[in-house]
């Protein structure tokens, strides 16, 4: 079984991009450590092809070589956070016509293929500096989740769970800037990952 993990910063999490083995520091490599032991008798082939700064259209534009020439079995995605971020730290225009039309293309390359689709939605948590985000950022979750929840095999939502555990708990033990998840984090966004996967796939 051959899975890939496709999306921003939150995947790559400083795997090697010169090592095909490397699954990164982050929510992936904890999930392939869970993951392992509960199957061992499976051959399970486990793939990081996340990029930090990528948005949705980056990885429209490197999905066939990055996902669907690996012949993978199923993909795991998490994009969108980048959308806004780069709208407010460089400027850079988002236009959620474009975003959805990009969202909408990349899915259904994935399904054309054969692919199981697993998206994990993006969060932002209430960072002080990334509060003024978040009007956009709900913007761009309905469609990620009007989308997703039509298109994809299975969609995990976040945002809300998160900000829910931030109500009594601050924000910083799930992720320092609001974007980038703590230890704590990822192991949250692991388990509920391969809850999806075996749903799917095992």
């Amino acid at each position: 079984m051959r899975i890939v993990f496709f999306g921003d910063s939150i995947t790559d999490c400083d795997r090697d991009r010169n090592d095909e083995n490397s699954l990164g520091n982050g929510y992936v490599k904890i999930l392939a450590d869970k993951l392992r032991p509960i199957y061992p008798d499976m051959d399970i082939d486990l793939i990081n092809k996340g990029i930090s700064g990528n948005e949705v259209c980056d990885l429209l534009a490197r999905v066939q070589r990055d996902v669907i020439d690996y012949k993978p079995d199923a993909v795991v995605i998490m994009i969108g956070i980048n959308n806004v971020i780069h709208k407010f730290k460089y400027g850079k225009e988002l236009n959620l016509k474009q975003f959805e039309r990009d969202l909408r293309s990349l899915i259904k390359k994935l399904k054309d293929a054969g692919i199981v689709v697993i998206f994990l939605e993006p969060f932002l948590l209430p960072s002080p500096d990334k509060k003024r985000m978040r009007p956009l950022f709900n913007q761009e979750l309905e469609i990620i989740h009007n989308v997703c929840v039509e298109m994809c095999d299975e969609f995990v939502a976040y945002d809300e769970m998160f900000n829910g555990l931030c109500i009594s708990t601050p924000y910083t033990v799930y992720s320092e800037d609001g974007v980038h998840p703590s230890f704590e984090g990822s192991d949250i966004i692991a388990n509920t990952a391969i809850k999806a996967i075996r749903k799917h796939l095992m």
